[in-house]
């Protein structure tokens, strides 16, 4: 719990969060090596080598002293100037951090020094009280700190942004399975089948291999489903056909209510054998949502339906089922028609989803009842116009496996213009 507000800053994609693992330590590393290089060791040689040299600059201080002159001053490299100029300073770069050891390590050991100038990496100005007066030691640089302490720094930089390219490609090409698999999934959720191989490490492979086990065993369960449920609506055509002409023979009297009867059966095993064939009949192709919608609404129109065009937006085409987009939409159009007066069907196609919208004037259904509109052979005749007939029960589930199989969802609510039923078929792009 102490580290949840840290989850709203981590990345979510399995490639950032992986990177973040990889990069996280290689940088921290890197950082403890720097500080301790810096503090522990470059301060140290920087401290001794100012020790050492302020131990020559007491020799020459202490020969000015007792005649004025050094002679010794030439042969350690170090220059002498008296009197030392009136412009003196006491300078130091802000990135100088050794430049502080230095002034510390030459205080501490010459009491008599008043100034030490750092103008720049190459030189140092000393100025030191004798009896003759105030002296300038100039000496090189390098005498007091390491010349190239950045060279530590610039190869380990170096190596471990090359190390973490390396890693990187090798976590790539672990990753790409899971990726692969990923979108294998997702197809497939949309009732799409791709090709598909499992690779990579060993965990990787047992999934990918449970993953094809459990698509073989859906496809199975639902051509054995389809099967079952055609079998049995094609067995029960044959003798409802010999009923038709039994009842050819009777009078009008006793025949016409057989034969409503019989149409009610021939109905509900169409719409049996039509929930059998399911949502993945046919091959997804690239269509134009909006030319399709229009030639369903012109044929309901022919049927003699009271369904009318509504806004259409955007353009552009998507991998549909037309088989299946088609029963979808003419089961959504007849649940209108049938506990309604009008129906209006509209589209939408944006960047991000299609949204096919089918509204209507009847009474409608209740928040709480959508969700078990939804199911397959579910009636909800207490809320619905009975007059105008009762269906099996399937055109909503019909509709709900058609949107799922594209990878979308059916939506039900309360038209804010007609009043009744709003259904939206959505499917991402």
């Amino acid at each position: 719990m102490f580290f949840a507000w840290l989850k709203q800053y981590m990345p979510r994609s399995l490639y950032g969060r992986a990177a973040l693992i990889l990069i996280v330590p290689i940088i921290g590393l890197q950082l403890v090596v720097s500080i301790v290089f810096i503090q522990r060791h470059f301060e140290e040689v920087t401290s001794q080598m100012s020790r050492s040299m302020a131990l020559e600059l007491a020799l020459v201080v202490s020969e000015l002293e007792a005649s004025g002159q050094s002679n010794a001053a030439a042969p350690l490299h170090i220059n002498v100037q008296m009197p030392a100029p009136d412009n003196r300073m006491s300078r130091r770069r802000w990135y100088d951090f050794a430049g502080i050891v230095v002034k510390r390590e030459l205080h501490e050991s010459l009491p008599a020094l008043e100034a030490v100038d750092l103008p720049n990496g190459g030189k140092v100005h000393a100025y030191v009280q004798t009896g003759a007066g105030l002296a300038e030691l100039t000496f090189a640089r390098a005498r007091v700190s390491a010349l190239n302490p950045h060279q530590l720094l610039v190869n380990m930089v170096f190596f471990g942004i090359l190390m973490t390219v390396i890693a990187y490609i090798y976590l790539r090409n672990q990753l790409r399975p899971i990726k692969r698999l990923a979108r294998a999934a997702a197809a497939f959720g949309r009732g799409n089948v791709i090709d598909y191989k499992p690779s990579g490490a060993v965990e990787v492979r047992a999934a990918g291999h449970a993953f094809l086990d459990m698509r073989n065993r859906i496809e199975r369960a639902i051509d054995q489903r389809t099967l079952m449920l055609s079998g049995v609506s094609h067995d029960l055509r044959t003798p409802l056909t010999r009923m038709k002409l039994g009842l050819s023979l009777l009078d009008d009297e006793d025949r016409e209510p057989l034969e409503r009867d019989v149409q009610e059966m021939q109905r509900m095993l169409d719409e049996f054998l039509s929930f059998a064939k399911g949502a993945h009949e046919g091959e997804p192709e690239m269509s134009d949502p909006i030319a399709l919608v229009r030639g369903i609404v012109d044929d309901c129109q022919r049927a003699g339906m009271p369904v009318q065009l509504g806004e259409f937006e955007g353009e552009g085409e998507l991998a549909l089922r037309r088989v299946g987009i088609r029963r979808a939409i003419e089961n959504l159009i007849g649940n209108a028609v049938r506990y309604g007066t009008n129906a209006v069907v509209s589209v939408a196609l944006t960047e991000r989803a299609l949204r096919i919208r089918v509204e209507d004037d009847g009474p409608g259904i209740a928040a709480e009842q959508r969700e078990e509109a939804q199911r397959p052979f579910t009636r909800l005749d207490a809320s619905r116009n009975q007059n105008r007939g009762s269906g099996v029960g399937l055109g909503l589930s019909i509709a709900t496996d058609v949107a799922r199989a594209h990878g979308g969802m059916l939506r039900l609510g309360e038209s804010s213009e007609m009043g009744g039923l709003r259904a939206d078929i959505v499917i991402a792009r």
